[in-house]
């Protein structure tokens, strides 16, 4: 096991000193490493913050958090459309800087009427940037994706790791100003990133690579030099359909509505322990911190060879059914952490912050390969944007769904959640089995056409184009 570990360690010391991508990943990494360490400080922070310095109750945190993530739904796929217009670089600076604007809001703003739009802001920022972030491994790491994904997730949550020990420092203290400094410090994290990410050099689309329907890659058809005939009817339908909305792919678009539910872990862990830990448990405020510790470091750790285990398709279908067996058990300790003391609602609570962490794992590497392998190569950045705003529906309803119907029903809120969580991710398995399996036929009959194409005579031959992903 010694061995074993070690190699792993030495593995993401290599990874990180020569990740895919070269130094434009590096620098990239290094700005999300900062970036979270900030969004760690406020994370730990923000429902107390909100408590305390706000002096918010329960159902308005939840409403608050809720109706502002509404924002958040239009920051993935209006990043997505932009990306495709303007260099992805300067819009992740501006998102960047816009989250920094909303800080300063955040320390001058007053009751929820006020703080509202600095949160909605706030999400809007967030989400675009992520999607972003997304974009660029994509473009810069090519067939290894999901390597540079791995290596982002864990160093992003070494700085949430950070940013939650920072936090711990200044919750401890618990006065106002201590929850403002945390607020700042978060700020500050936005400034230092934009200044790293205007080091990086905008990566270019056409060094993209196809991923066929196994999760392997081929290398971008390249541009020709020269004329070629005239595509045969069928092929052109092809290339039109390589550029689709993706407001019109009915397949495409039940996916990101099944995904909403797949993504509840994050209020789960933000919002939903936290508040049921204050409100319906006498385990010690001073846990709080530990949640998103123990998130992070498990990330840290474990991201890499969770990755490893659910890349490709093999890998991602399966890890729907593991989340939603994960987020079942979640669910029953929270609805038993009640019944006991102290001692006994901080273990259950600490063992759900585990199992909500898996949970995490497996939805960040599943949900996010899912939506590449069921996008055209040729319409990636608007497909991102749009499978982008799962995660940010969910941050707009999970909230007030948790504040306002799972804990008010108590523990059996808890159960009926998780049972439901467990049936979307049945159906979400099967159907996205069933579109790749459907796309790797497709591919496959469009690699024999492309052969008898080519046998043809001279006069009818174009080049072989290779097979692109319905």
């Amino acid at each position: 096991m010694a061995v074993t570990k070690d190699a792993h360690n030495e593995g993401l010391l290599a990874q990180l000193r020569r990740p895919p991508g070269g130094r434009d990943a590096r620098v990239m990494l290094l700005a999300q490493f900062v970036d979270r360490t900030g969004t760690g400080l406020w994370a730990a922070s923000a429902v107390l913050y909100f408590t305390f310095v706000s002096h918010l109750d329960a159902r308005q945190i939840g409403l608050l958090l809720g109706v502002a993530g509404i924002a958040g739904i239009a920051g993935s796929p209006l990043a997505g459309r932009l990306a495709g217009r303007f260099p992805a670089r300067g819009l992740l600076i501006a998102g960047h800087l816009l989250r920094l604007a909303a800080v300063g809001g955040l320390l001058l703003g007053h009751g929820i009427a006020a703080l509202l739009p600095v949160v909605a802001v706030t999400a809007l920022g967030e989400r675009g940037a992520k999607m972003l972030e997304m974009l660029f491994a994509t473009r810069v790491a090519g067939a290894r994706r999901t390597s540079y994904q791995a290596l982002a997730r864990t160093t992003a949550n070494a700085g949430y790791a950070v940013g939650a020990g920072l936090a711990a420092l200044g919750l401890a203290v618990g006065t106002d100003t201590a929850y403002r400094v945390l607020a700042l410090g978060n700020g500050l994290s936005y400034l230092l990133a934009a200044a790293l990410v205007w080091r990086t050099t905008e990566p270019r689309p056409a060094a993209t690579p196809v991923a066929s329907s196994s999760g392997s890659a081929a290398p971008a058809a390249p541009v020709p030099a020269a004329p070629v005939p005239a595509a045969p009817a069928r092929d052109a339908r092809a290339e039109r359909g390589g550029a689709r909305s993706p407001w019109r792919d009915r397949g495409y678009l039940l996916f990101v509505l099944r995904d909403i539910p797949l993504c509840l872990d994050d209020s789960l862990l933000n919002v939903g322990l936290p508040l049921w830990l204050v409100a319906h448990t006498t385990a010690p405020h001073a846990l709080v911190p530990a949640f998103l510790a123990v998130n992070t470091v498990l990330v840290v750790v474990l991201q890499l060879r969770v990755s490893a285990a659910a890349e490709g398709p093999r890998g991602a279908v399966p890890a729907v059914l593991l989340y939603g067996a994960a987020l079942l058990l979640t669910c029953l300790l929270l609805a038993t952490a009640t019944g006991g003391g102290a001692l006994g609602a901080s273990l259950a609570l600490l063992a759900a912050a585990v199992l909500v962490t898996v949970a995490e794992l497996l939805r960040s590497v599943s949900s996010w390969e899912l939506s590449v392998l069921l996008a055209p190569e040729g319409s990636r950045a608007a497909y991102l944007g749009v499978a982008g705003m799962s995660q940010a529906i969910q941050k707009s309803v999970g909230p007030p769904l948790l504040t306002g119907v799972v804990m008010a029903a108590g523990p059996v809120g808890w159960l009926a959640m998780g049972g439901a969580v467990v049936a979307d991710a049945l159906v979400q398995n099967r159907a996205c089995a069933r579109r790749l399996a459907a796309a790797a036929a497709t591919a496959a009959a469009a690699a024999v056409g492309g052969t008898a194409v080519t046998a043809a005579p001279a006069s009818a031959a174009r080049p072989a184009r290779p097979a692109r992903r319905s």
